[in-house]
């Protein structure tokens, strides 16, 4: 097998373990966990620009965990307290959990969403439609924000943080015989990092309808796609790859 060494952008897990390292482990392959990307937050400089006053909200939307992590962090950079009235809307439950981190959960009102898009949250959205809500996102998000503006959500988009690319060190080796990617960033970032980038015999893998067309936009060859319905998880199909190239 000519694949020896696997670049997955993806950050390392704190707990060392990983489903990416037992795959490494039966296949004899060095597996390095890497992200391409990195989120950044804004600073509160940087955030006051958008002229949005954090108090004059009634209701949060959050769509991700790290949203909550630097909705939390500007409030308390920029001495903003909030109120205990404060309603949160989380598009899963495991968003809606992790406010503990933060909150008192069982004495907040807190509504969540069961399929972790923003759709799942309307009927809770609808029914306090009288709110003024802070809508909290990236740089580069999905505009999804149509559905809020159909059924006349009172919402302001506000940018908390950033996807930047994750430089690799002069010093740093990138002798990898295989790239996995699991978004168009990341092949954004692999390009920005290595303007003189030629494929050659490395293998490319991808996960996700836009990360695959990123790749193939970006004049890469393909030789993983996920998910598909044999492989839904990428540690699948990557596992099928190398057993089938031994």
């Amino acid at each position: 097998m000519n694949v020896k060494k696997i670049l997955v952008s993806q950050p390392a897990p704190e707990t060392g373990k990983s489903p990416y390292y037992d795959i490494a482990e039966k296949h004899g392959v060095e597996l390095v966990l890497r992200p391409f990307i990195k989120v950044e937050g804004l600073s509160a400089k940087e955030f006051r620009q958008q002229k949005i006053n954090l108090s004059s909200f009634t209701g949060i939307i959050f769509t991700a965990r790290t949203a909550v992590d630097h909705f939390f962090r500007l409030c308390e950079e920029m001495r903003v307290s909030i109120p205990d009235t404060m309603k949160y809307f989380c598009t899963s439950e495991a968003i809606a959990r992790y406010l503990q981190k933060y909150i008192v959960y069982r004495k907040r009102k807190i509504f969540h969403g069961d399929t972790g898009k923003l759709d799942s949250l309307l009927p809770a959205l609808i029914k306090h439609k009288k709110e003024n809500m802070l809508y909290v996102v990236s740089d580069v998000h999905k505009d999804d924000s149509v559905i809020l503006d159909k059924n006349g959500i009172s919402y302001t988009k506000g940018i908390m943080y950033r996807t930047v690319s994750n430089d690799f060190g002069p010093d740093e080796p990138f002798d990898y015989d295989m790239l996995v990617f699991f978004s168009p960033s990341g092949i954004s970032s692999l390009l920005k990092n290595f303007p003189e980038f030629k494929q050659g015999d490395i293998k490319i893998a991808c996960f996700g309808p836009s990360t695959c067309q990123a790749a193939r936009d970006a004049g890469l060859t393909l030789d993983i796609e996920a998910p598909t319905p044999e492989n839904p998880s990428m540690t699948g199909a990557l596992d099928a790859y190398l057993a089938a190239h031994k």
